[in-house]
């Protein structure tokens, strides 16, 4: 009779060179040229830590509920690892077909006015840490968070968004065209 022994579910991810990274209870701050990113990541079967150059991640448990949990964990990482190393960015398009409306960026707020025709101008919250420029009718969202920087233009667009008219004929508002990084 064999006893075969489970091996702990492991994940190791390399740090560049030019990341610095410090790891305090749960708690992942990275810095890096682009700015610096902060992530609590708290599951109490994976236990986090680094070691030389690496960080390594380790489950108590061989299943497939802590497999899921590590990977995302991994992936959360990864995210944050190529956000200081590179900026991330979403490029968005003020479509005004019917009436010309205007954006402009006040503090952490993009207000647009004279969204057809409105007199009450529409906001879209800027979250901390992203900067929006606007270049004509392009707007650019970037930062080093990705979920930021995707909230942010979501933001965006969804205060732009129509209800109760026919989307082929009013294509009026502000459109996410492309995301990526730096």
């Amino acid at each position: 009779m064999s006893t075969k022994t489970k091996a702990k579910l492991q994940e190791e991810i390399k740090i560049p060179e030019n990341i610095n990274v410090e790891i305090a209870d749960n708690t992942l701050k990275f810095s890096g040229p682009f700015g610096v990113n902060e992530r609590t990541l708290h599951n109490p079967r994976i236990i986090i830590k680094k070691e030389n150059s690496k960080i390594i991640l380790n489950s108590k448990k061989q299943t497939k509920n802590e497999k899921r949990i590590l990977k995302t964990f991994k992936a959360h990482i990864n995210n944050m690892i190529k956000g200081v190393n590179k900026n991330y960015i979403y490029k968005l398009k003020i479509c005004s077909g019917h009436f010309p409306m205007s954006v402009s960026v006040s503090s952490n707020k993009v207000v647009i006015k004279n969204f057809f025709a409105e007199k009450i101008p529409r906001e879209a919250k800027i979250l901390p840490s992203v900067d929006v420029k606007i270049d004509n009718d392009i707007i650019t969202v970037k930062g080093s968070n990705k979920e930021s920087v995707g909230q942010t233009a979501a933001n965006i667009e969804q205060a732009c968004r129509i209800t109760n008219r026919d989307r082929r004929v009013f294509m009026d508002g502000i459109y996410i065209t492309s995301k990526g990084e730096e």
